[in-house]
């Protein structure tokens, strides 16, 4: 008996199945929007969990518990059909990279396409989070690529306190004011920023233009504009 199949499954017959991995249900449209944008012809399904996120947090870091996890939705994704799978949190970075290790098709994290570009935009990078748990580990992901690019740079990270807590207790308004004057206040002092997390890219919307005196980097267009380019 012949098989056609192009991937592992019968998802990935007559063209590419991307693999979305997420730590909360709200970015399930967000990146269903932009695939449909810019990855027309490829199918997509998406795994989430945000005990992943939740685990995170409350521990104050990634956990090897956590990190195991991560692990296996990888290989879950990779079962599934997925000729390429994207992690959409930046909290699991570390995990993520563990993950691309162990698992036979390509495995992306999401804000490594927004490294690399803020890199190659200028030499101070701000780095801007809600969360020291995502923070940390994308700061870290811009210095090492920054060390790959064979570029020298210098990172201002910045934390918003407080921000995170109002939007979980639904005070939208508050984190929005607290981004923004965090990022008026960054952007006069770097040559771009990147958002650590995407729930803070609709901030950037609100804000002047005027305000907006370097580039600000939001990772989930990014990483699918990336993906359409090998994909």
């Amino acid at each position: 008996m012949s098989n056609s199949k192009t991937s592992n499954s019968p998802l990935g017959v007559g063209g590419k199945t991307l693999g979305l991995v997420h730590t909360s249900a709200t970015l399930v449209p967000m990146f269903a929007e932009l695939c449909s944008k810019y990855l027309p012809h490829v199918k997509t399904f998406n795994i989430v969990d945000d005990s992943l996120i939740k685990n995170t947090i409350a521990c104050g870091e990634l956990t090897p518990e956590t990190s195991r996890r991560v692990v296996n939705y990888a290989g879950s994704a990779q079962d599934a059909g997925a000729d390429f799978i994207l992690f959409t949190c930046s909290s699991i970075g570390p995990a993520v990279e563990a993950a691309a290790a162990l698992t036979k098709v390509p495995v992306l994290r999401v804000d490594q396409p927004m490294a690399d570009k803020a890199v190659q935009t200028g030499k101070r990078i701000g780095v801007i989070a809600t969360l020291s748990t995502t923070l940390e580990p994308t700061s870290d992901l811009v210095k090492r690529r920054a060390v790959a690019a064979g570029k020298e740079i210098v990172l201002v990270s910045k934390l918003c306190e407080g921000a995170f807590d109002a939007l979980m207790s639904g005070d939208a308004a508050t984190h929005d004011k607290k981004v923004g004057d965090a990022l008026k206040q960054l952007s006069t002092e770097v040559d771009v920023i990147v958002l650590a997390q995407a729930s803070m890219a609709r901030v950037v919307d609100t804000l002047s233009d005027a305000d907006k005196k370097v580039p600000i980097l939001a990772s989930p267009p990014i990483a699918i504009q990336y993906l359409a380019t090998i994909l």
